[in-house]
């Protein structure tokens, strides 16, 4: 920050009391904020807070809501039109049991919040599923008694990471699953390397983008036997894993879209 002459002031959102009313003189959050907090609910609430005193934030309330949320990024995924696989939402253990097996083996149960590839799970068979279905029932959280069901897409070991900045695609690399893995996450010790970024999935990463409020996110594919399809998208992406398989300066295009909102 100091090499483009710009002030900036670091905040631990664990330190910060949101005092209400709020009027900006409770706490100075500047002319901007780049909302880099790992925990969704613990961002979302503070994005709100300081967006309630006229502070621009990136990314918004609005986009940490529906992509920190996995139904609701298939919902504006469908609305839009970008290719996702075939998702079912049940209430009950009972109807998600049913519906898998109108779905068909294998499918994929996922937490409708979470990252890292956490509590995601393949489903293969019966016993699996039910298992997985029993335990899911049984863990505290109003959340858990959701159940997020999708097709488990025939693909390559590998899906395909996509960094947007506004609307510019700065990163795109390959995350590889280590060998006695499927899930490619890079926080569960997957691989990164350099993916070619074609037109047709620059075109539908940015659609995809658009489609949950655009800003600074992590745009994620897969080559199915039918075509890309997009099945998740992070509004406060990790780019550890894309820097190392890419030779753009992802955190300074950040930082420049950042001050770019500050000027325009």
């Amino acid at each position: 920050m100091q090499s483009k002459d710009i002030s900036t002031l670091k905040l631990d959102a664990k330190n910060v009391a949101f005092e209400l009313p709020n009027n900006n003189s409770n706490q100075n959050f500047g002319d901007i904020v780049l909302q880099r907090c790992i925990s969704h609910f613990r961002g979302l609430h503070a994005s709100a807070y300081i967006e309630s005193a006229g502070i621009q934030v990136i990314n918004s309330a609005k986009v940490a809501e529906i992509c920190g949320n996995k139904f609701y990024t298939s919902l504006a995924l469908c609305k839009s039109g970008v290719p996702t696989p075939k998702t079912v939402m049940t209430f009950t253990p009972e109807s998600a049991l049913t519906t898998i097996e109108s779905m068909g083996y294998p499918v994929v149960l996922k937490p409708l919040v979470g990252s890292w590839g956490r509590l995601v799970v393949a489903l293969r068979d019966q016993e699996e599923a039910n298992a997985f279905i029993e335990l899911q029932s049984q863990i505290e959280g109003a959340l858990n008694r959701i159940f997020y069901i999708q097709e488990m897409v025939k693909r390559p070991p590998r899906d395909i990471r996509c960094i947007v900045v506004g609307e510019k695609v700065v990163s795109s690399v390959y995350r590889i699953a280590k060998a006695d893995d499927w899930k490619t996450n890079v926080a569960r010790g997957g691989s990164t390397e350099p993916c070619p970024l074609s037109n047709e999935l620059e075109d539908m990463v940015l659609k995809a983008s658009k489609a949950v409020g655009g800003g600074v996110l992590g745009v994620d594919a897969m080559e199915g036997s039918d075509g890309l399809v997009i099945h998740e998208i992070n509004s406060t992406v990790e780019f550890r894993g894309a820097q190392n398989s890419s030779t753009t300066d992802i955190a300074e295009e950040i930082v420049d879209y950042t001050i770019n909102q500050i000027l325009e």
